[in-house]
Parts: structure tokens; sequence; C-alpha cells
């Protein structure tokens, strides 16, 4: 009976990470709100730009090694390497994007 006492005791305190996960989830739905609104906005204001895929093929080249370092750094210090994973797969999309759609670069002025 004294554990169910302890545990129902701890229910209600937020430590650890609770609370910075609520915060990052709170923020992301903020976030994601706010970038509707801005989006609605301009496409009835009729501003929609084009997409400049060579920004994509410059992500990609800046992601792509900069995730693969991290992988090896943290694979050399016995951390999980799947840390770098995301922001290497992320470069190599990139890249591929931009690739793609090379015909399409905005020129240089």
């Amino acid at each position: 009976m004294e554990f169910a006492v302890n545990y129902v005791g701890e229910m209600g305190r937020m430590n650890g990470a609770e609370p910075v996960l609520s915060l990052l989830l709170v923020i992301g739905i903020v976030v994601t709100l706010l970038l509707l609104v801005v989006l609605r906005k301009r496409k009835r204001a009729g501003k929609t730009g084009e997409t400049d895929y060579k920004a994509f093929f410059i992500m990609g080249v800046a992601f792509t090694p900069t995730g693969f370092a991290m992988m090896i750094v943290y694979f050399l210090a016995e951390i999980a390497f799947e840390i770098g994973l995301p922001l290497f797969a992320l470069g190599l999309i990139c890249l591929i994007v931009g690739l793609a759609n090379r015909d399409k670069w905005k020129k240089s002025e």
C-alpha cells in the first residue's frame, strides 16, 4: 500500500523531461499555426513565390558532410551515432531535390 501512495504522489509532479517535452510540443504547435496563417495570407494576396532549387542543393551540400561527420565522431566516441543520421538524410534529400530540378535554378544576377 505504501508503494501505491508514493507512486501516486510522484505522478502529480513534473520532474525531468516531461516539462521540457510539453514546452517543445506547445512551441511546435504554435509555430505550425503561425506558419499556416502566414502562408494562407500570402496565398490570398497572390504573393506565392517560386521555389529556389539551387538553395536546396546548397543546403544539401552543407548538411550531408556535417551529418556524416557527426555520425563518424559519435561512433568513435561510442555515443549513439544515429544522432547525425537525420541531418545526413536531410542533406541527401536536399541534394537529390536540387539536382533533379537543376534546370529550374534561379539565375544569379
